[in-house]
């Protein structure tokens, strides 16, 4: 079982509602730390092998159980902290739902001991945000002086040896992810307004995420997809392992929201992943018959949003039981985004292959009356 971990308090003594992952399972980190005697790359909280082992989980020699983080091939991950132990930057690529950005955020945390230093990319990230801006007040007051600039997370994190994260990094104008190309070649940072720069020292280093689903969207130069090292995250391969992923972070989830735990839940759990792979593979799990593919991505994570919602609606609106009505309304406002197409796709499926499953019958009912 996984370990327990207490949610973290704020400063003002309010429990965080998503705590940083260096916080959720700071019990988990020390506990590597205090055990991890491999060697450790400069200003590396944990050693490589620590790192894989926070990720992956496992059982640590006085019994302390690590909870698995990312389940998935386990050479994926080695390669990951390994391409952080070296001067070449990590750019995790993926389609949606593939956890990338969890998998960024946990590395960060085992690596660096903070996931905070995070750039989050949109059509409107302006290039001060990986560079560095300006205390407007102050530099009209004083002019150009490093007392008046803002350093970025990039630059901080170049300065203090710590890992940096940029989000949906195909999302940012090309014109602003260039500038990333001098800073992971020459590991510096030029500042013109002073005649200075900030070099980055041992221990920095850059970790970006990229949907596969952006492609042609601001898609990246050669020239800057040369300084990553792309590890592609896939689809969980299995029905029992995406529906283990899905049970784990439920949990998680619902501790934190403090829902009960849904007896049984397990059923209906195993029913979700299996419609949301089914649609998205566009085959029936035996291989019997095809299917149409609806326009939304159905992924791990949109699977996890749904039993969570059905989670909350059995506590507060039913007897606490997971219950297919629980979840019915949750799947159908995913796989139905094009209203006038998948909506067909959706009657259709529910017709010719939900209606045939004999234990199915129930989930039938219900998606029948939330689809009407």
């Amino acid at each position: 079982m996984p370990v327990s971990v207490e949610p973290t308090s704020q400063t003002d003594g309010t429990e965080a509602l998503r705590p940083h992952a260096e916080d959720a399972f700071a019990g988990e980190l020390a506990a590597l730390a205090a055990q991890d005697d491999r060697p450790r790359p400069a200003r590396w909280k944990l050693s490589p092998w620590a790192v894989a082992t926070y990720l992956l989980g496992g059982t640590l020699p006085d019994g302390t159980v690590i909870s698995p983080k990312y389940v998935g091939p386990r050479r994926i991950v080695e390669v990951a902290v390994t391409t952080l132990a070296t001067d070449r930057a990590l750019l995790l690529l993926g389609v949606p739902g593939t956890a990338k950005t969890w998998v960024s955020e946990h590395l960060a945390a085992a690596v660096s001991g903070d996931s905070t230093l995070l750039v989050q990319g949109t059509a409107g990230t302006p290039e001060e945000a990986i560079r560095y801006g300006w205390n407007y007040a102050r530099l009209l007051a004083h002019g150009p002086s490093r007392d008046a600039l803002v350093p970025s997370p990039v630059m901080r994190a170049m300065a203090d040896g710590m890992t940096a994260r940029v989000e949906e990094l195909t999302r940012i104008p090309a014109d602003v992810q260039d500038t990333l190309i001098t800073i992971l070649s020459e590991k510096t940072l030029p500042i013109p307004e002073l005649g200075q720069e900030v070099q980055a020292v041992r221990g920095f280093n850059l970790i970006a995420t990229a949907n596969d689903r952006d492609r042609g969207v601001n898609d990246l130069s050669s020239a800057l997809r040369r300084r990553f090292n792309t590890v592609v995250l896939p689809l969980p391969e299995s029905p029992e392992a995406e529906v283990d992923i899905v049970s784990r972070r439920v949990d998680q989830i619902g501790r934190s929201l403090d829902l009960p735990a849904a007896p049984d839940g397990l059923d209906e759990i195993r029913r979700v992943v299996t419609v949301f792979r089914e649609l998205r593979d566009g085959v029936t799990a035996d291989g019997r018959t095809k299917l149409k593919s609806p326009s939304g991505t159905l992924s791990t994570a949109e699977a996890i949003s749904v039993v969570t919602n059905g989670l909350a609606l059995a506590a507060h609106f039913g007897d606490g039981v997971l219950r297919p009505s629980d979840v019915a309304a949750g799947i159908l406002g995913a796989v139905v985004r094009d209203p006038a197409a998948d909506r067909v796709i959706w009657q259709e499926y529910l017709e010719t292959v939900v209606r045939e499953r004999d234990d199915w019958k129930d989930f039938y009912r219900a998606c029948r009356e939330v689809s009407v």
